[in-house]
């Protein structure tokens, strides 16, 4: 785990870590990890070497999910560059593969950090994408250090919203819907350029404190499949549209119980292809949603024969559904 010679001295480490972590918090020595092949090994208070630059390790990261409690990523660290104090997240190599199966279409994903390592490189720059640089280690693992992004992920922005569904729609649902169409935008560039996501979901995109932008995160999940090789991609951005759209999830059994107003009858053109606990057919629960904007999330239903071939149609459809609802007194 450790090199025969180092850049820096015990004493040079431990007076840097001191400007931004209390002296009395650190080890009297730092163990010095240049090679991060085994993460579980890598832990607080080391620190990680990777050309030439030191980073402090302080904890793992950690992802709630659906409700679930946080759950730690071994692999994901926070820590401290130790040259400028800048907050970082530092991913290490973590593989893993499983299938997929969405609507009787299956798909092979797995983690590759060489594909997020390209997608940072393409996206460096871009307001719509978290920001880093991968830096391969002295055994050829391919690390990816990121800018630590301040702010909430959609789903618990939403959640924390006070207002009932027709207020939200009127008042807060554009705004967000403008933010959303930027994040499809973005998604169609990483395809035009022969990219994918890869892992889209509602709390991949964090919302930065700093300005309010909507920005991708994650980007090391990979996929294949024959027939449309950014259909993954698009049957995630219709689960989050469906999200934002209901202000949550609309489940089927809260719909048929008169949670959202008069219990309505459900048939399988209502239902979500991917989770089928939900309702994607919105307008029946929510009249006032626009038709324009309906027939977009009826390309996710169960029962569809109309599915989108590429993110720049969804996205011509989301733009002009936007458009009519500006244009609706």
């Amino acid at each position: 785990m450790t090199t025969m010679t180092q850049p820096f001295s015990q004493v040079q480490l431990l007076e840097m870590a001191g400007r931004w972590v209390k002296a009395d918090a650190l080890p009297r020595h730092l163990k010095i990890i240049t090679d991060t092949s085994d993460y579980y090994r890598v832990d607080f208070n080391d620190v990680v070497l990777l050309d030439g630059v030191a980073y402090l390790v302080r904890n793992n990261a950690k992802e709630g999910r659906f409700g679930i409690d946080e759950q730690e990523k071994y692999w994901v660290k926070r820590a401290v560059k130790l040259e400028d104090g800048a907050k970082k997240i530092i991913k290490l190599v973590f593989y893993e593969r499983f299938t997929a199966t969405i609507g009787g279409i299956a798909f092979e994903c797995f983690r590759s950090p060489r594909k997020e390592a390209r997608i940072l490189a393409l996206v460096k720059g871009l307001p719509n994408f978290m920001q880093g640089a991968s830096i391969t280690d002295d055994h050829g693992n391919v690390v990816r250090i990121l800018d630590l992004i301040q702010g909430k992920t959609l789903d618990s922005f939403i959640a924390g919203l006070p207002n009932s569904h027709d207020e939200y729609f009127a008042a807060v649902f554009p705004g967000i819907l403008d933010n959303f169409i930027e994040c499809v935008a973005a998604i169609r560039l990483l395809h035009d350029n022969g990219e994918k996501h890869g892992d889209i979901r509602r709390d991949h995109i964090l919302i930065d404190s700093h300005d309010g932008r909507y920005r991708w995160i994650d980007f090391d999940f990979n996929y294949r499949h024959r027939e449309n090789i950014y259909g993954y991609d698009l049957f995630g951005l219709g689960n989050v549209l469906a999200f934002i759209t209901g202000k949550g999830d609309i489940l089927v059994k809260d719909v048929i119980a008169g949670v959202h107003g008069v219990p309505a009858a459900l048939t399988t053109d209502d239902i979500n292809i991917v989770f089928r606990n939900r309702v994607v057919n919105l307008r029946k629960i929510f009249p006032y949603i626009p038709k324009s904007l309906n027939r977009i999330l009826m390309h996710f239903s169960e029962t569809t024969n109309r599915f989108y071939l590429n993110t720049g149609e969804m996205l011509e459809d989301l733009r002009e559904a936007r458009s009519a609802m500006a244009t609706t007194p």
